[in-house]
């Protein structure tokens, strides 16, 4: 593509989105569905700008996307909530996909003269979509949920699926056991040797090379060694057959007992929403709708019937996993859509002879119109569990609370864990107060983690920390960050962030304090100049004033906003008293 064709492209892509989502958002139906149709309106089957090889290629690109949101989700599941979920994950998820892929095949039967032909379009279809479900569920803050980790679990066992399904294609076209010739035992004990590699390096390699990294405050070489990990994660499962996303996800969940997971998180979640984004663009870009013209009713009947079947399917399982109906109702729409490694065996099984061009293009355009109706799916299935009549069912606790330990809410913010910080840390503690506290010295962090204080690596002058961290709902963030400039920006973006958050600041002179509170703080405290006051009350008291009259006289300067002193060197700017000094 030449320069102006890209710029003419680009241009047209960010218009149209930024309409469609606004529109879309505006009547509630979500971004997702904004950014869908996006695709359709620019894409190559609607006059648009773009080319059907220009589609294939960004859609691979785009699964990059893919791959960041699964590593953040598993930044978020530490190894033993998985555990927690291994009902759901293998038997659950193991019975939907072999049910639904067998009724699906069933029903294709009817249209197809070979029974492997049909099997292979019923397993592509018993795949959901992982990039939809999740975005969708984090978009909605469900993904800790009941029925958020339910459809997680699902998804993870379809990801898991993966290897097998592909070794179906080949021998479903009866050109061998597998397309590379590879016995199937070796490609699974490639797979396993993969897992573990990705497995011991995110549990102790990576955590050393970003410990190194933190350390000596490099932080641009941080973000990219952390990105590193995860697609060397994502390219070492690949390598073996299997998801990318699986990889990427091993990964995060390994780093998710790590110090530094909050800012891995708040540096990565831009990239992911960006990338995210073009994906379900070019998602829509694949949708033909000159083949589902040429062919509408036995379209409509076969996206009718595979959403039938799979909302059937998963209630019932859903049901005799006693999750209740209500929970049933909402993962039952929510998985209802083709997935996008359904390209990926459609593509598999065309280059393999199994499926002819026509197959291939109604099995794309299904894929991409369930996954177009997701949205709407999800509101229905809502609705009816709004109105099931048994009692809701229990949310389950958040995949990981940035504490250590601990599961209560936090309520306590603390910036800077220096002396100042880590003796409001302590009184917090002894109060039982919940809080999480962070810190940009690595060995700082390191220091008192170790001890069990709730500390982690983090820049709260870093406007995606707070928002990675979870940690929307706090009472109070307190800053006792020391460098007057980070702690005014971090004042500053906090009060963006977090406009209904008390801001509680230590500053070091008057100048510093005024400063914080025009950047938005709701109290700032100077430090020297409390010092100051507290050893101007020990004099007085020591020469016999009643502690009531000093009392009175403290509070007279605090509240003045300290105006007795505002004309020393106190008030002065620091520069100034520099200069006296």
């Amino acid at each position: 593509m030449d320069p102006k064709s890209f710029v003419d492209s680009a241009v047209l892509l960010l218009v149209v989105a930024s309409i469609a989502v606004a529109v879309f958002r505006h009547f509630g139906l979500g971004s997702v569905l904004g950014l869908l149709v996006t695709g359709v309106v620019v894409g190559p089957h609607t006059m648009g700008p773009f080319v059907t090889a220009n589609v294939d290629d960004v859609r691979q690109f785009t699964e990059l996307g893919v791959v960041l949101l699964l590593f953040l989700i598993g930044l978020e599941m530490k190894p033993r909530h998985l555990w927690d979920l291994r009902r759901t994950l293998f038997g659950l998820g193991s019975l939907q996909i072999v049910v639904s892929a067998l009724l699906i095949a069933g029903y294709f039967r009817l249209f197809q003269y070979n029974w492997g032909t049909a099997l292979l379009i019923g397993s592509s279809f018993a795949l959901s979509s992982t990039a939809f479900v999740v975005q969708m569920l984090r978009d909605q803050g469900e993904i800790a949920s009941h029925h958020g980790q339910t459809a997680f679990a699902v998804l993870l066992m379809q990801d898991l699926a993966v290897v097998p399904l592909l070794a179906l294609v080949p021998v479903l076209a009866d050109v061998g056991p597998l397309a590379r010739d590879t016995p199937l035992s070796e490609q699974i004990g490639l797979a396993a040797a993969m897992v573990a590699l990705v497995v011991l390096g995110g549990r102790y390699l990576v955590p050393r090379i970003l410990d190194h990294l933190a350390r000596q405050n490099n932080r641009e070489a941080f973000l990219l060694a952390a990105m590193g990990a995860v697609f060397v994660a994502a390219w070492a499962m690949h390598h073996a057959g299997m998801s990318m996303a699986l990889g990427a996800f091993l990964m995060g969940m390994m780093l998710s007992t790590s110090r530094y997971s909050l800012q891995i998180e708040a540096g990565m979640e831009p990239h992911k929403g960006l990338l995210m984004s073009l994906f379900f663009v070019a998602v829509g870009m694949s949708l033909d709708l000159r083949a589902l013209l040429q062919h509408p009713f036995e379209f409509t009947s076969h996206v009718l019937a595979i959403v039938a079947i799979k909302v059937g399917v998963l209630y019932l399982l859903c049901l005799a996993f006693g999750t209740g109906r209500r929970i049933a109702l909402r993962v039952a729409f929510l998985l209802a859509q083709g997935g996008e490694f359904g390209f990926v065996l459609f593509g598999a099984a065309k280059a393999l002879g199994l499926i002819d061009d026509l197959v291939f293009v109604m099995g794309a355009a299904i894929i991409s119109v369930t996954m177009l109706l997701t949205p709407l799916l999800v509101k229905l299935g809502n609705h009816l569990a709004r109105r099931a009549t048994e009692a809701p069912s229990g949310v389950h606790q958040s995949f990981r609370y940035a504490g250590q330990g601990n599961e209560a809410a936090v309520r306590v913010v603390v910036g800077g864990y220096g002396r100042v910080g880590h003796t409001v840390g302590t009184i917090l503690a002894s109060k039982g107060i919940p809080y999480v506290a962070f810190d940009s010295d690595a060995v700082l962090v390191a220091r008192w983690n170790a001890e069990g204080h709730p500390v982690f690596y983090g820049d709260l002058a870093d406007p995606q920390l707070l928002i990675a961290g979870s940690l929307q709902n706090v009472d109070l963030v307190v800053l006792t960050i020391d460098q007057r400039p980070t702690a005014v920006r971090a004042v500053s973006l906090i009060r963006t962030q977090l406009p209904q958050v008390s801001i509680v600041a230590r500053a070091r002179d008057l100048a510093s304090c005024d400063a914080l509170l025009r950047a938005g703080a709701s109290k700032a405290y100077p430090e020297t100049l409390e010092a100051s006051l507290r050893l101007a009350a020990e004099t007085l008291e020591a020469l016999g004033v009643s502690d009531s009259e000093t009392d009175m006289l403290l509070r007279e300067v605090r509240s003045a906003d300290y105006a007795m002193v505002r004309s020393g060197p106190e008030g002065r700017p620091a520069a100034t008293r520099d200069e006296q000094r």
